[in-house]
């Protein structure tokens, strides 16, 4: 997760436009915690009983945990984008994200250029 942090304003958009929650099998006062102390930009959910991880198959049954899956959801909540698992020390699983969220992201502004 801190690769996310460190990485949020190029991979995220900072944050515009774009929703980054991690999900994690650990309880909602550890993780409350743990993303104070990390000092994340982005939102945790516990999803202690695998819930959420049923939902979109990330759920392993045999380790009672959710696995390194990674989704992208569109604005229309489809996924947009899969990495089954997401290899967090792999530089091409980085480009593959930050193209998916490019590609669903909004457009920045334009800066006004002063000019009439």
């Amino acid at each position: 997760m801190e690769a996310y942090r460190d990485q949020y304003a190029t991979l995220f958009n900072n944050g515009r436009g774009v929703v980054v929650v991690g999900i994690s099998a650990d309880a909602d006062t550890t993780l409350a915690s743990w993303a104070r102390e990390m000092d994340f930009p982005m939102l945790f959910v516990s999803d202690r009983d695998g819930t959420v991880g049923k939902l979109y198959g990330a759920f392993n049954e045999a380790r009672g945990t959710d696995d390194r899956s990674l989704f992208v959801v569109g604005p229309d909540g489809t996924i947009a984008h899969t990495a089954r698992p997401f290899r967090v020390l792999s530089a091409p699983d980085y480009e593959q994200l930050g193209a998916a969220v490019d590609r669903l992201a909004p457009p920045a502004a334009a800066e006004p250029d002063g000019s009439d």
